[in-house]
């Protein structure tokens, strides 16, 4: 299908044309087909008037656990570990394939409402996830967080039930809808697992040429206590087996030392922030100017919405400005509007290797229309100030993944949202929580 749209304040996250007025934007299948201020020759199957309504590329969620959705605000008001051990783990032993595939639908409705057209997730039941998002029609990075617990020497991956988990998503997977579903590689954290562990998954990335999805160093006991226990850092401790030799993802680093960040920037290995989840769980603010300045790229995700809670980049990008400049920014000035965009757009496509988070011909036409005309948008004095300070998931009025409209003033085209709710509600809720 061929659609163009007209008229459009374009913000494109290209540095040599970051705005333009008045622009047409063609899309011919899955790609953008041109981009300029004059109307490009031919016919369109439709041609979409976007008189104050501002184009830009679709935000990427870099750092999710979709189906904790199921879990909003259960267990708010304790620290990480805590929240982890007394409420999470026992409610995810309750888990099913059903419970995942309500889980997941929802929290896709509610990122396709707001924006976002590509995530990075890490989670349990993961092929179940893999069936949902392609329905749902967004992109997605999908990793299983590979987890052991037993002792090194027991360890085997014929009875490591992660090890499969990666052999199976790979398998039946890698590369689905057309390159829609990409698998990561992951383990879930260095202290939810030991060597051998860290060995069988690097080597499984090496071998199928798979990035790296990991959570890295998101509070100072994490971090602190690695150092006590093999003396030296998660991130260095990994990279000794290997884990970080394709590059890939590193969420969190909300604490990085001894090297942390150059090691990080030499493998290619982005910082994932998620600001709005490390605040709740008073986990720590992570230095993004100091990872800039070593050469990180550094993305923004919303972690899971247990601990958010909610799937809203556009809050994440506000935050992420706000505490940066409040911790950082009198050593090292103000970030500004376009590096909290890029991180929430062209930064977190290269993180998971996916030709999009720019409007410029060739690149996948991962598209959302804000609409400008909404009061807390309007006067426009800066439009990159605008979507970063003032914007809300209620102003997107289209998301356009791939090349395929997925939502449209409120209409879900790929998800039955009052099914979802329902089997939520019947389903999953009682499932997990009982009577409650």
């Amino acid at each position: 299908m061929s659609i163009l749209f007209e008229n459009v304040t374009a913000v494109t996250m290209d540095p040599a044309n970051p705005v333009l007025k008045n622009a047409y934007v063609a899309v011919e299948g899955m790609k953008i087909a041109s981009v300029g201020t004059r109307r490009p020759d031919g016919e369109f199957d439709r041609c979409l008037d976007c008189a104050d309504k501002v184009l830009m590329p679709g935000l990427v969620n870099a750092h999710t656990h979709v189906p904790m959705t199921l879990m909003r605000g259960y267990g708010g008001g304790c620290d990480l570990h805590t929240w982890l051990n007394n409420y999470i783990f026992p409610a995810e032993d309750k888990l099913d394939d059903r419970c995942v595939a309500a889980g997941a639908a929802l929290g896709l409705a509610e990122m396709i409402a707001s924006g976002t057209t590509c995530i990075a997730d890490m989670y349990m039941n993961t092929e179940t996830i893999a069936q949902t998002v392609l329905d749902a029609g967004i992109s997605a990075n999908l990793a299983c967080g590979a987890v052991y617990f037993g002792a090194p020497e027991d360890f085997s991956p014929e009875t490591c039930n992660d090890c499969g988990n990666h052999v199976r998503l790979y398998e039946n997977w890698h590369g689905a809808g057309d390159g829609q579903l990409l698998v990561d590689a992951s383990i879930h954290a260095e202290y939810t697992s030991s060597a051998p562990a860290w060995e069988w998954v690097a080597d499984f990335a090496q071998k199928h040429n798979l990035r790296m999805h990991v959570h890295v160093s998101e509070t100072v006991s994490e971090h602190e206590k690695c150092v006590d226990k093999y003396g030296t850092t998660p991130a260095q401790l990994l990279d000794r087996y290997g884990v970080w030799q394709n590059g890939g993802i590193a969420a969190h680093c909300v604490y990085l030392s001894g090297g942390d960040a150059e090691l990080f920037a030499k493998r290619g290995v982005t910082a994932v922030h998620n600001p709005v989840s490390n605040l709740k769980l008073m986990s720590g603010v992570a230095p993004l100017f100091f990872m800039r300045d070593c050469g990180m790229n550094v993305a923004l995700g919303t972690d899971g919405v247990a601990s958010n809670n909610s799937h809203n980049i556009f809050e994440e990008m506000k935050t992420a400005a706000l505490v940066q400049n409040y911790s950082f920014g009198e050593d090292h000035g103000l970030l500004q509007a376009a590096d909290i965009l890029a991180m929430a757009t062209v930064n977190g496509a290269r993180a998971l290797g996916r030709d999009t988070g720019v409007i410029a011909p060739g690149k996948i036409a991962d598209l959302i229309l804000v609409d400008f005309t909404a009061p807390n948008l309007f006067p426009c004095h800066d439009i990159m100030e605008n979507l970063v300070y003032s914007a809300a998931p209620s102003n997107v009025v289209m998301n356009m993944a791939r090349g395929k409209i997925i939502y449209e003033n409120g209409t879900f085209l790929t998800l039955d949202l009052e099914r979802v709710r329902a089997e939520v509600k019947d389903y999953a809720l009682p499932h997990i929580f009982g009577g409650k």
